[in-house]
């Protein structure tokens, strides 16, 4: 009987301080301090909470837990906002890159995510042909909110957008949208990390809406969405936005129902929700087979060791399965099959291959 693979779709990983060019140190656009310690930013620095943010201490870590494989994402730093416009290519540039090496020189332990600027379409498209034709990429990064060239914030899945997932879509790509820089343009104090523990859930529900409402999962079949921290908000939400639809006509016309999206195949969502409450009405919304397993590793928020919470990578799923929220076959589709089926949709050479890379 064949083993069941244990894929995390939500991970991060930082370069090593050396690994980064001088000049994002020079311009103050993010760089890692000698000692490991920090990562840093103009203004900005936020402590280095583990080891495994590092490729050689990742992959120690992944073989402690028994986790076969990881999908890699761009980091939050560097989706290039507000940079200007070259500095902005230069980094999101050596991000791709750096991710491309990693997926390139590990291929059987990561997928790597590539990051694009949506204030710049056709910038965008040429770095999303680059990245699949040139680096083998098939994982596109995107923020729930980004500025557009006059410095007006906007929600990722805005109509000016649409040449994007009309590529993704023709490219068969995963999508990940990821919350990001909501003290910029929320006004209000940087305190309590409000931002990370509140806003953040709203930013990927305001980004949900906007993608069922627009109908984007008919509209661009082969492109297939994952909201990161399981689109907590959104869950909690839907209800209201339904009653809001139905009420309000006069403020939705010509867009999609919410109902039409709820459960959709090219819509996922990760684990990552912190209790077994949120994930049965995440279940319960969206049913089993969107869901993939995200941990968010190595963050402080990301399902880690933590002594205080008794935890560790893959508890809430374990619990799951103990409280009958989830079926123990569900528990090993959620843990590979559906994660698989959201990098690769309904592709079966592209299928044969992630599985060859991860079991060579």
């Amino acid at each position: 009987m064949k083993r069941k693979l244990r894929i995390n779709g939500h991970s991060h990983l930082l370069p090593y301080p050396e690994e980064i060019p001088q000049f994002m140190k020079d311009k103050e656009i993010f760089w890692v301090d000698e000692e490991r310690k920090f990562m840093l930013q103009k203004n900005w620095r936020r402590p280095v909470t583990d080891s495994s943010f590092f490729l050689k201490e990742k992959l120690e870590w992944m073989e402690r837990f028994e986790i076969d494989h990881a999908v890699v994402l761009n980091l939050s730093q560097l989706y290039g906002n507000g940079l200007r416009v070259e500095e902005m290519k230069k980094a999101l540039r050596f991000q791709n890159d750096f991710n491309a090496k990693v997926q390139h020189d590990h291929p059987s332990k990561f997928t790597c995510g590539f990051v694009v600027h949506p204030g710049f379409v056709q910038s965008a498209l040429w770095e999303i042909e680059r990245c699949v034709e040139e680096l083998d990429m098939r994982l596109l990064c995107l923020p729930t909110h980004y500025m557009d060239t006059i410095g007006t914030w906007r929600c990722i899945f805005d109509e000016e957008n649409e040449p994007i997932f009309e590529m993704a879509s023709k490219y068969n790509l995963a999508v990940e949208i990821h919350p990001y820089d909501g003290e910029k343009f929320i006004n209000l104090e940087n305190t309590a990390w409000r931002f990370h523990l509140i806003w953040m859930l709203a930013q990927c529900a305001d980004a949900y809406h906007f993608l069922t409402l627009n109908g984007y999962p008919d509209k661009f079949p082969n492109m297939r969405v994952c909201f990161a921290h399981g689109g907590q908000l959104a869950q909690i939400n839907l209800g209201r936005r339904i009653q809001g639809f139905d009420g309000r006509p006069d403020l939705f016309k010509g867009k999609t129902h919410p109902r039409k999206s709820v459960g959709h195949k090219n819509i996922f969502f990760d684990t990552l929700v912190h209790d077994t409450g949120s994930l049965k009405l995440l279940v319960e919304n969206q049913k089993p087979r969107q869901i993939i397993m995200g941990l968010d590793d190595p963050y402080p928020l990301g399902e880690m060791e933590n002594e205080p919470q008794s935890s560790y990578p893959g508890k809430i799923l374990d619990l799951a399965v103990d409280r009958n929220i989830i079926t123990p076959e569900q528990y090993d589709d959620i843990w590979e099959n559906n994660v698989i089926k959201w990098l690769c949709g309904d592709d079966k050479a592209e299928e044969e291959k992630l599985l060859n890379r991860i079991l060579s």
